[in-house]
């Protein structure tokens, strides 16, 4: 319907002086109703323009603090991971520094590297003539031990090749002799570089295309499943082994048969990435981290981490 001038001020006016006298009242009705839906249509679209802007705003403000949260990125031996460590201590770091933890599991040689490249801003390894080096070289800064459990040498509770109760050097000298299946992670992490020196002691020289000796390429868990796949003898570290005798829910299928030498012991330690050659590194979490890790709370939080009560590792920060 088309409204004339008169009519529309009638409606508008209520009947004042300038309003047109003989416009009839009705035509005023539907003009009200439409005049609500009109304003109730604008209320409507402000509401949803105002809502709108705020979840944006919201969103945006959501997204600048995620942004902004310190994150520190961490290259790690399986071992570390497999066993839950750094699960069990990330929350406890970021509760008290607010710097969120992320790492990245690999080999101890593969963790050096990813220093070296600036992938990463911090180091925790388990290859102390390798770090040493890798210090003396400018890669990294501060290193300092945390912890440390031993080697172990497991294999099936038959023993076909009777290692059990031998020394490292005889065991040795015994699988190659008797040609027993044993299984090697052949990834250069520390695990691999202790087994390498241990058949260099033994005065042996190191397996590598004999048919008896299998290189996984794997972690360690990993490593100690095929080996128990094959029936084989493997080295592992006791942590990761209590992890997998906790999988088998307490009745493995490995044993441990060799343990307990001065040799076999297995330290960890933390190593910053030094900002000389990694300019881009987070220099100042990373010696957070380093601070944090062999501090009294969590050398504390490291000693009470424990499976089937047993512990996996012994802080030994000084």
């Amino acid at each position: 319907m088309q409204w004339s001038e008169a009519e529309r001020n009638f409606c508008a006016t209520k009947n004042t002086k300038n309003s047109v006298p003989h416009v009839p009242l009705h035509f005023c009705i539907p003009n009200f109703i439409a005049i609500k839906k009109e304003r109730r249509k604008e209320s409507c679209m402000k509401f949803v323009k105002i809502f709108f802007v705020m979840t944006i705003l919201t969103t945006l403000s959501a997204f600048a603090a995620f942004a902004e949260k310190p994150t520190l990125m961490m290259a790690t031996t399986t071992s570390t991971d497999n066993t839950g460590l750094l699960d069990y201590l990330a929350p406890h770091f970021q509760k008290a520094t607010g710097i969120e933890l992320r790492w990245t599991a690999t080999g101890t040689g593969k963790a050096l590297k990813l220093g070296e490249s600036c992938d990463v801003d911090v180091l925790m390894v388990h290859a102390p003539a390798a770090e040493k080096k890798y210090v003396a070289d400018g890669f990294g800064v501060n290193r300092r031990e945390i912890m440390y459990n031993d080697f172990v040498i497991i294999g099936l509770e038959a023993d076909p090749a009777g290692l059990k109760g031998k020394s490292v050097n005889d065991a040795l000298n015994t699988v190659r002799s008797r040609k027993a299946v044993f299984v090697s992670r052949g990834d250069n992490s520390g695990t691999n570089k202790k087994e390498i020196f241990l058949w260099k002691s033994a005065g042996l020289p190191v397996p590598e295309k004999e048919s008896w000796y299998v290189q996984t390429g794997q972690g360690m868990l990993a490593s100690v499943r095929i080996a128990a796949e094959r029936g084989g003898y493997i080295m592992t570290d006791r942590g990761t082994y209590i992890k997998y005798e906790a999988n088998m829910k307490g009745k493995p299928l490995l044993k441990i048969l060799v343990e307990g030498e001065t040799t076999l012991n297995n330290q960890y330690s933390v190593i910053t990435i030094n900002p000389k050659h990694c300019p881009k590194a987070k220099y100042d979490l990373a010696e957070k981290f380093s601070a944090w890790v062999t501090g009294p709370g969590a050398q504390q939080l490291i000693r009470d981490f424990k499976l089937l009560d047993k512990p996996l590792f012994t802080p030994n920060a000084k």
